[in-house]
């Protein structure tokens, strides 16, 4: 044998040898069965949910918040300045979290409403390569199936150590809606382990300026930060539990909310208020303490995410991209939609990019605000419609509630932070309308169908299940109260 081809041999033996080793020791690939040697520690995966917890903690700049278990999270990893849900209420979000697919391609997009055939959760996919999946408490769907979501739905922050590699989920209610609703003596039950100096006090709270500034206004403002305060208090008890168990070094810790806060005209909007959700994630050795990213991820993105550091392949229909440790091929726009909200059925598109949002309301004779039992029972609300009848709401404020609007909405979100302004009619910004409008078309005819049917459509097709009585019998009750009578 010449000595050259002695050489190409031992050349070829070699990157073949080197191939082989790589594929061993690479992190990303699954070996047969879905499993890995041993020796490769896949990192362990905790998503802690904070309900209805809008981006208002100290990382983010606000200046009501008290979260220094949050804070410290960020500065050990990093903060995600554009992160959103896709859609403003609990369960359509959920439903896309848990399927990695817009609930609009399958009919999920309705508040509450059983999908017959829904796409299967992706946990099923990380237990059967060998994650152990904890999920109690929360779940809300929309029909998505439950009966392999999970080896374990029991409560696991304070009990022992789980077999690794796991993926842990916590869900915090303290934040939601019904608790800043709440009466005083029920607010100070949730709210007693907070120190003298962790209480906010409402003079001093920043109001939007689409809410009156009344003293029952500032009130919920208040309770609504003291609550996000006990979910830090719940973070640092995970990363306690975490470090008690030897496990903080190797678990990926995602913090984050459902979508924005429990208050009118946040929870249910399209808008950054309803859908632009905190985003921290520490992971040592992985993420560098104090990383900034300004790119665009979100609730679509948690399923392929998962997946991916479990080195299981993402399905192909999945809609969202893997955000960590990196985002290979960053999406240029987050997209978000709204639907039937309890009883009130609003169809409303929306696509945003780093820094415009465009809205697309499908009818104008309405107003943003519509009517949700849910929402109107609140203490914000109640002031708004007092200040409404009484002619008191100011301009911006009377935006929400007027009784028309317009088709296309464009919001400039570095200057109008906001979203008060519309743009849409400026020629200044007619090319920026025109793109995000086409973006829209795109999305729009990507999820299919299925996502511009109404709810009695989608019923009659037998795509969900009949929606609950209660919200048909609600709106009874509104339109026999409203007789004869101008406001609600």
């Amino acid at each position: 044998m010449r000595d050259g081809e002695t050489v190409r041999i031992c050349l070829r033996a070699s990157v073949l040898a080197a191939i082989l080793v790589g594929l061993w020791a690479d992190p990303a690939v699954v070996h047969s069965e879905g499993t890995r040697p041993a020796e490769i520690a896949r990192p362990n995966i905790v998503l802690i949910v904070g309900e209805d917890m809008g981006p208002d903690l100290g990382a983010y700049g606000c200046k009501d918040a008290i979260t220094p278990n949050m804070d410290r999270l960020a500065r050990e990893g990093a903060v995600f300045t554009r992160a959103f849900t896709h859609c403003g209420v609990c369960a359509p979000s959920r439903s896309g979290m848990i399927t990695g697919r817009y609930p609009l391609c399958y009919g999920g997009q309705n508040m509450r409403s059983v999908v017959v055939k829904p796409p299967r959760p992706f946990t099923e996919k990380l237990r059967a390569a060998g994650y152990r999946v904890c999920w109690p408490g929360k779940t809300d769907f929309n029909g998505v199936p439950m009966d392999t979501l999970a080896d374990s739905r029991q409560d696991w922050l304070g009990g022992p150590k789980l077999q690794e590699p796991f993926f842990a989920f916590l869900n915090l209610s303290v934040s939601h809606e019904g608790k800043v609703n709440a009466d005083m003596a029920s607010h100070a039950d949730r709210t007693s382990e907070l120190t003298a100096d962790q209480r906010r006090d409402p003079t001093t709270i920043e109001v939007p300026p689409f809410y009156p500034d009344d003293p029952e206004v500032r009130q919920a403002l208040a309770r609504y930060h003291e609550l996000v305060t006990v979910v830090d208090g719940e973070v640092g008890r995970v990363m306690e539990w975490l470090e008690k168990q030897g496990l903080a070094e190797n678990t990926v810790v995602i913090v984050t909310g459902d979508h924005g806060r429990g208050m009118p005209r946040f929870k249910r909007s399209v808008r950054d208020t309803g859908t632009r959700v905190p985003l921290i994630v520490r992971w040592p050795a992985k993420i560098a303490p104090g990383t900034v990213r300004d790119d665009i991820a979100g609730w679509i993105d948690f399923a392929p995410t998962a997946l991916s550091l479990a080195g299981v392949p993402v399905p192909s229909d999945y809609d969202g991209h893997v955000f960590l440790p990196a985002a290979a091929n960053p999406p240029r726009y987050a997209y978000s939609f709204r639907d039937c909200m309890d009883e009130d059925c609003d169809q409303v598109r929306s696509v945003r990019d780093s820094r415009y949002r465009y809205v697309l309301n499908a009818t104008t004779d309405r107003s943003d605000a519509g009517y949700v039992t849910t929402a109107e029972n609140g203490p914000i609300m109640k002031v708004i419609r007092r200040e409404e009848a009484a002619g008191r709401l100011d301009a911006v404020q009377s935006l929400f509630v007027a009784p028309t609007r317009d088709k296309e909405l464009l919001f400039d979100t570095q200057a109008d932070p906001w979203e008060v302004t519309n743009l849409a009619g400026d020629p200044a910004h007619a090319a920026k309308l025109a793109e995000l409008r086409e973006a829209c078309r795109q999305w729009i005819e990507h999820c299919g169908e299925l996502g511009q049917l109404d709810v009695e459509t989608l019923v009659r097709r037998g795509v969900i299940e009949p929606r609950n009585k209660k919200y048909a019998e609600r709106i009874r009750a509104r339109e026999e109260a409203m007789t004869g009578s101008i406001a609600p």
